[in-house]
């Protein structure tokens, strides 16, 4: 497993959210990206989280955080497992009071929870080299910042279809 971060949100030339992961730490060379394509819900829910706003009512993933704490659990971990046939699946690691307990999740659901609680955030290997685009060189630092380089990003995202990740 490789250890990710959530770089940001982008738009697709759908309009469809896709959330963007990167390793925490890059490779020399290109930056690798791995774009997972999520509902508007679950977009928001992680925009919010990312953004450190407190909504007026508790979203969906809220509500889950203050659940599992509630019943004396933890989020130890989220894990992006594999993907088949484009779409991502991802587990749910919690520490329990009746021992460790890993559930199904979809990478979205799971990535919201993690952005909330502050749980590290993995990519298999398998993953990150079958739905993994790498970022292009630039050549020489020119300055330019990172939400330059997510701007770039979501140009690519413009003439990009889902099926293009499809294993």
């Amino acid at each position: 497993m490789v250890p990710v971060r959530v770089l940001g949100l982008a738009v697709d030339g759908q309009m469809q959210p896709v959330i963007l992961l990167t390793p925490l730490d890059p490779a020399d060379g290109p930056r690798t990206l791995v774009p997972i394509w999520v509902g508007a819900q679950e977009a928001a829910s992680i925009s919010v989280a990312l953004s450190g706003e407190e909504p007026p009512r508790p979203l969906s993933h809220d509500l889950m955080q203050r659940l599992i704490g509630a019943v004396g659990a933890s989020v130890d971990r989220v894990d992006v497992t594999r993907i088949d046939e484009g779409t991502f699946y991802a587990e749910l690691t919690l520490t329990t009071p009746r021992g460790p307990l890993v559930l199904d999740s979809r990478p979205s659901d799971a990535i919201a929870l993690a952005s909330r609680t502050g749980a590290p955030l993995f990519v298999a290997e398998s993953v990150l080299a079958d739905a993994g685009v790498e970022e292009e060189d630039e050549g020489d630092d020119d300055g330019a910042g990172e939400e330059e380089k997510v701007e770039e990003f979501r140009r690519f995202l413009d003439d990009v279809d889902p099926e293009d990740f499809q294993g």
